[in-house]
């Protein structure tokens, strides 16, 4: 065999296989807070999580080195929804890119698509992700788990945690498989109908459990009470008669209204309903 071909096979691309596009994965969720930087934010967490499969694809190294080049370029987003998805679309794109180069074709993957299909997609990603897994699916897991930690067992504190960490390992590995397959169109499948079912379901199961948490471990009463012609009244007796659970749904009302409002300034919301609160039961309504 002459050199010029043993040259040739050395630096041939491997094959990408789902055993490589789960490990990039597990690498980007291990590492995706780690080398968080201002200028890049989590691009060498991503950058790290695809060595694996670059160092397959690129075996010159003046490639390999422009590969981590283009992949420390700023990067940001959600760690499943958004991490998964692109973690397994660059996977794709790079083994086709790679290949193009071996078999001297018209290079169609360049430098700036790779950036700009990161780019495009780690936003929308990114607020859908937050909604779902940081907005409802946590909360869903904590909701599940109160009534254990109210009866002092260790699950209520631990099941939300363990629970949460599987869901993400499986759903990023559900989109991290997912990119890879379907490369650059991943991202409208996402976003697509079905997807957009779910998300709308798990919204208003998250709205449910919010509502379930507000009246059941919210707990806000009246002491008010008046005679009217030798007749007692108990304003609190009368709520829960005609209205139950009002008071707490009232609280958690308002707010929602501040944070509308006024954005989400958790302490300021804590120390104004802890003085209107203070307030109200001085005076004898609540």
């Amino acid at each position: 065999m002459s050199e010029i071909t043993q040259q040739s096979i050395d630096l041939k691309p491997q094959e990408i296989t789902k055993r490589d596009v789960t490990f990039a994965w597990l690498r980007w969720y291990y590492a995706n807070e780690i080398p968080h930087s201002f200028d890049r934010y989590l691009a060498a967490s991503l950058m790290w999580a695809l060595i694996p499969i670059l160092k397959k694809l690129y075996k010159d190294k003046a490639q390999l080195a422009a590969a981590y080049q283009r992949h420390l370029l700023f990067f940001n987003t959600q760690l499943t929804w958004g991490g998964g998805t692109i973690t397994g679309i660059m996977s794709s794109l790079e083994s086709v890119r790679a290949n193009e180069i071996y078999e001297n074709k018209p290079i169609s993957i360049d430098d700036n698509l790779l950036y700009n299909t990161k780019a495009g997609l780690m936003g929308a990603l990114a607020g859908i992700g937050d909604a779902i897994d940081s907005g409802t699916v946590q909360y869903i897991f904590i909701a599940i788990a109160l009534p254990w930690a109210q009866q002092g067992s260790a699950a209520g504190a631990l099941f939300p945690f363990i629970a949460f960490v599987l869901y993400q390992l499986a759903v990023g590995y559900y989109f991290a498989q997912l990119g890879f397959k379907l490369g650059r169109n991943a991202g409208a499948e996402v976003v697509g109908a079905k997807m957009q079912m779910l998300i709308e379901g798990l919204s208003i199961l998250g709205l449910f459990m919010m509502g379930i948490l507000a009246a059941s471990y919210i707990k806000v009463s009246s002491s008010l009470q008046f005679d009217i012609s030798g007749k007692q009244f108990v304003i609190q007796q009368l709520l829960d008669q005609i209205l139950p659970g009002v008071l707490p749904l009232l609280v958690v009302a308002g707010l929602y209204v501040y944070f509308v409002k006024k954005g989400l300034k958790v302490t300021n919301a804590l120390v104004g309903l802890t003085v209107i609160l203070a307030v109200l039961a001085a005076i004898g309504v609540l």
